[in-house]
Order: C-alpha cells, then structure tokens, then sequence
C-alpha cells in the first residue's frame, strides 16, 4: 500500500475487524484442516488439493496483513452533532438534479465504496466535489466519462 491515508467509518473499522477476527479464527483453521488433509493424499510433488490448500492459505494471509495494516493506520472519522452538518465522510448526501429527480449517496473512505448502495468514495469526483458543503449548495463535478452534473444539496444525515 502506498502511503495515501485510508479514511474509515467507524462502521467500515467494524467491518474490518470482523473479516480479521474471522480470517485469522474459523478461515485459517479451516484451511489447515484442508493442508492436512490434502497431505493424507500422499505425494506433494502432484498434488492439487495440496497446492489449491496452499494458495488459499497465501491469500488468507495477505489479506490478513492488509487488514491488520489497514487498522493500524486507517483514521476513523467519527460522528459529529453539528447543528449546521457539513458534508463529510460518514454522512449521507440527498441530492436533487434539475429535473427534481433525487439520491441520496453516503460519502465514505476508498476502502468501503460499494455502488450498489449508493456509497461513494471521498477521492471520487461526486465525493471532492461535496465535500464541506450545507443544506442549500449547488454542487457540479465532472463524472469519469467527461459529463458535468450539477445538484442541489437538499439534506445532510449521520
């Protein structure tokens, strides 16, 4: 990883230490498990469920390093009580174009994005271009096929 700060949610620390507890409890033990089983088979040298026990157990552990420095380095923003709230990470964003049409996107750390529920990242154009706004704003970026949008912030919500 390279030294770009990672921002979190405490929700997406949640997450995280959740994958760790799992990864390093009931998924390594299951992959032992396989390697000694796959050992039982008898030579390693052509042994594909040896091999496929190994790999999975290099993954396991990559990923458990990345977690693990993902935790120690990650900041964790928390919820605020603002009575003006601010566009940040952690909020969600209600939007409306000029049509009247609204969504909602809830601004969050590159690590957690997910489209499919509408959460966007901080580094993205949408994310940079809310950023510090209020209830009010307009707010216009470029998306990454070149199109400008322009919204009107409607509501701001933790």
């Amino acid at each position: 990883m390279a030294n770009k700060e990672i921002i979190l949610t405490p929700e997406g620390r949640q997450k995280l230490v959740e994958e760790l507890e799992y990864r390093e409890g009931e998924k390594h033990d299951e992959i032992v498990e396989r390697i000694k089983e796959a050992r039982g088979f008898g030579d390693l040298s052509e042994n594909a469920e040896y091999d496929a026990a190994k790999e999975e157990q290099s993954q396991n552990e990559s990923r458990v390093n990345e977690i693990r420095h993902i935790l120690a380095t990650a900041k964790v923003v928390e919820s605020g009580a603002d009575a003006h709230l601010s566009v940040s990470i952690g909020t969600t964003v209600e939007l409306e174009d000029a049509k009247g049409k609204r969504m909602g996107l809830t601004i969050v750390g590159t690590t957690e994005t997910d489209s499919i529920n509408h959460r966007i990242s901080n580094e993205s154009p949408a994310g940079m271009a809310l950023i510090g706004h209020v209830v009010g704003d307009q707010v216009s970026f470029n998306t990454p096929t070149g199109k400008v949008r322009e919204y009107k912030i409607v509501n701001i919500t933790r």
